[in-house]
């Protein structure tokens, strides 16, 4: 610490004498930075840029040296106070300009206490809830000594095909929006150098969401007016929001991969949103240029990457092998490389590396799995489930209920539970509803039989005994889905109806006679219109982490009422795909009047498209469930829609304003939702947009009134040439979901 004490001394004396670089930050900071960079060598420039997995390296010793050269910039994939203060020392003691090392983590839905993945925390509709959670997941990683994570993804995803849509927060760019600056207080903080927060990371840019046919990893087409009216917008609002760090993708956008995409990386994100901080590349996603087509070799991908504005490579060598070559042949200048160094370093200060490089090791056993901790997760699991059934008002089951039987794959598997995307989390740790239901009902009370061993097991052998569970009991609870495999990176599907003989088993449970509850854990929203014939309640719960066991008990007996609303569509079939609520209407719009299906056409007819709407045969035009969508135990009333005035300018607001009334018996909260369209424009415009939602609270038989301001500036969009705000008629929404709800209209002048 003494020699990094000096070093900062020194390096204050000397960036008095030296010419001032164009203010990015705060003016100190880019005197440091501008310091530090004149006495870099390339070398040791290129280890700012490069990351690293420890696995890279033949032991701890070569990693340790190639620090201490100051080849390393940045760890991945390490963790652990101990071990990471031990490199650390390396890098601030006994490298030649002492430059602390950043580490990375996927600290993607919580470190050791697990939060619900991101499509179920974006189902609770809660952002303060999203940042709470967040900030539980920054504290745990930072006491092991992370100082980055790579979250939150905040891709657009309208494919349920595509695994990664778990990572998300659903198809729509509001609640996204929304949900993007919620994320990134929660992992920052006010204050990103504080000792509890880590840097967020704004991933993956751009358009990999829109992946073609769900395959990851695969090319997107999306045209600029697109790109800028659904896909940009969220991380447009993280950029707002203060993150330090965005993330380039693998996936090739209009035929340029965005790891060396000029238009995103440069005259959007640099030029247009003024971004400063620092932009990492994915996984050899500057390598794999070469498998797109788009680059011959390691050095034109580094020579692309570079000129898009990709400052740091995770893992590939494409900079590191290539930059002294580049620019002896005059392809890249050595500004171009400060700048980039720049940007790394920039975050490095920050983050408050300089001043405290190092992590206190007695913080991880005192902050860890916390109460306060497990606290937040149980809330967070429980506001993402969404009641989509509940026939005859079979949930909340009574307290008085003699037995239960508990069955299914997902009953009691603790690891499945936590989901995707999982580096440190511990089964041990995690709490299954089988467990849950025992402590609440007592095991005599609990019939259990597994049924199936996994969610894709198709032998039927452990049916007898769960069909003989369900028949001594008063209800059946059963726990399907997923397992955490299926859903992620990589782990994409065409099929997506319930794995395994799973569809079989409800069957069979179904037949007994017994009220049947099915409990669906996965982290995607699947197909489930047999689960819906067969279940009396259906209770969506994601990948629901840690706590999710003792939260589902809650909500099955009514201790806890289901408040989630879908954050994305539900299909029919996965032959909907795509399918998302703010489509555009097309010239012929499909609706309940003027559509056909296939059982209603005669034999021999004649071939006429006079009359037909844009629909399918037979999956018809509407989906499984819309966006938005989610039951409660009790039943809220909405009347009395008010706006404050009929028109606005273009400059202006108005206030929406709608009457909510709890009509049932529970208390409740209910997400108040707002969609717009606009009627016409210079450019095509979706059928409806969400453009406010707020999640109030009622006690039984309480009436609020609920405002929410639309201002012009949320109905500006991109036409293809400019943003802009068109005058004309728009009609304004208020309900429970995007597909219904009170109605009324103003005009913009």
């Amino acid at each position: 610490m003494r020699k990094a004490y000096l070093f900062l001394i020194a390096l204050f004396l000397f960036s008095c004498s030296q010419e001032k670089v164009p203010s990015k930050g705060d003016p100190e900071t880019e005197r440091k930075i501008s310091a530090l960079i004149s006495q870099m060598t390339l070398e040791e420039k290129l280890g700012q840029m490069s990351q690293f997995d420890p696995g890279q390296f033949r032991g701890d010793e070569e990693l340790k040296q190639a620090i201490k050269d100051g080849k390393v910039g940045s760890i991945l994939n390490l963790v652990g106070a101990k071990r990471i203060n031990e490199l650390q020392k390396v890098a601030v003691e006994e490298s030649r300009l002492g430059i602390p090392i950043i580490i990375g983590r996927d600290v993607i839905h919580g470190y050791r206490t697990i939060m619900p993945i991101p499509l179920g925390m974006a189902a609770a509709w809660n952002p303060q809830l999203a940042e709470k959670a967040m900030a539980v997941s920054a504290k745990e990683a930072a006491t092991e000594g992370v100082h980055w994570t790579f979250a939150p993804m905040i891709d657009i995803s309208r494919d349920p095909r595509w695994g990664r849509i778990a990572e998300s927060c659903g198809e729509d760019t509001y609640l996204a929006t929304q949900l993007a600056v919620a994320m990134v207080k929660g992992f920052q903080g006010d204050d990103p150098s504080a000792p509890d927060r880590i840097a967020a990371c704004a991933k993956h840019f751009v358009g990999y969401g829109a992946a073609e046919g769900g395959r990851d990893y695969n090319t997107t087409y999306i045209p600029e007016t697109q790109l800028r009216n659904d896909y940009l917008p969220p991380f447009k609002a993280a950029a707002d929001a203060g993150v330090l760090t965005f993330m380039s993708g693998f996936n090739d956008l209009n035929g340029v991969p965005v790891s060396g995409n000029v238009f995103t990386l440069k005259t959007v994100l640099r030029d247009e949103w003024g971004f400063n901080g620092m932009v990492v590349s994915d996984w050899a996603s500057i390598y794999e240029m070469i498998a797109h087509g788009y680059a011959a070799d390691p050095k034109e991908a580094a020579e692309k990457a570079l000129r898009a504005g990709v400052d740091m490579e995770m893992t590939s060598p494409c900079y590191v092998s290539s930059v002294q070559t580049l620019l002896d042949e005059g392809k890249l200048s050595m500004e171009t490389i400060d700048t980039y160094v720049g940007n790394i370093l920039r975050v490095k200060f920050q983050l408050g590396l300089f001043d405290q490089p190092y992590t206190d090791e007695t913080l991880a056993e005192k902050t860890i799995l916390a109460p306060e901790h497990l606290e937040v997760a149980k809330q967070a699991a429980s506001e993402s489930f969404v009641l989509l059934q509940n026939n005859n008002q079979l949930l909340p089951l009574s307290k008085e209920v003699k037995s239960v039987a508990v069955i299914g794959p997902l009953a009691d598997a603790p690891h499945d539970q936590m989901g995707t995307w999982v580096f440190d989390g511990k089964k041990e740790n995690t709490v299954t509803p089988l467990t849950a239901l025992r402590e609440k009902l007592g095991e005599a009370r609990v019939n259990y039989a597994q049924g199936l061993a996994i969610s894709r097991t198709k032998t039927t052998e452990g049916f007898a005994a769960a069909i003989q569970a369900a028949k001594k009991s008063d209800v059946a609870l059963l726990f399907m889905g997923e397992e955490s495999i299926l859903s992620g990176e990589a782990h994409c599907l065409a099929d997506l109806d319930l794995q395994g003989a799973q569809n079989e088993l409800i069957d069979g449970i179904a037949a007994t006679g017994k009220p049947v509850v099915v409990v669906i854990m996965a982290g995607r929203p699947l197909t489930i219109g047999h689960v819906l014939e067969k279940a009396d309640a259906v209770l969506y719960a994601w990948a629901p982490g840690t706590m999710g066991g003792p939260a589902i008990a809650d909500m099955l007996f009514g201790e806890t009422v289901p408040s989630g609303k879908t954050p994305v569509t539900f299909l029919k079939t996965v032959g909907q795909v795509p399918l998302y609520y703010n489509h555009k209407n097309t010239g012929r719009p499909a609706d309940y009047n003027n559509w056909t299906h296939l059982d209603n056409i005669p034999a021999e007819a004649g071939q006429v498209s006079l009359g037909n709407t844009s629909h399918y045969l037979d999956a018809g035009f509407e989906p499984l469930f819309p966006f938005g969508f989610g039951l409660s135990y009790t039943s809220f009333a909405y009347s009395d829609l008010k706006l404050s005035a009929g028109s606005m300018p273009a400059d202006g607001a108005i206030e929406v304003s709608v009457n909510l009334e709890n009509t049932g018996k529970y208390p409740g909260s209910e997400v108040v939702q707002l969609y717009i369209r606009d009627r016409a424009g210079s450019i095509t415009r979706p059928v409806k947009e969400l453009k406010g939602f707020r999640k109030v609270s009622l006690e039984p038989g309480e009436k609020q009134q609920v405002t929410i301001q639309l201002k012009a500036e949320d109905l500006s969009f991109y036409n293809g040439t400019e943003h802009v705000i068109e005058p004309g008629e728009f009609d304004v929404w208020v309900g429970t979901n995007s597909a219904e709800g009170l109605h009324a209209g103003f005009t913009i002048d």
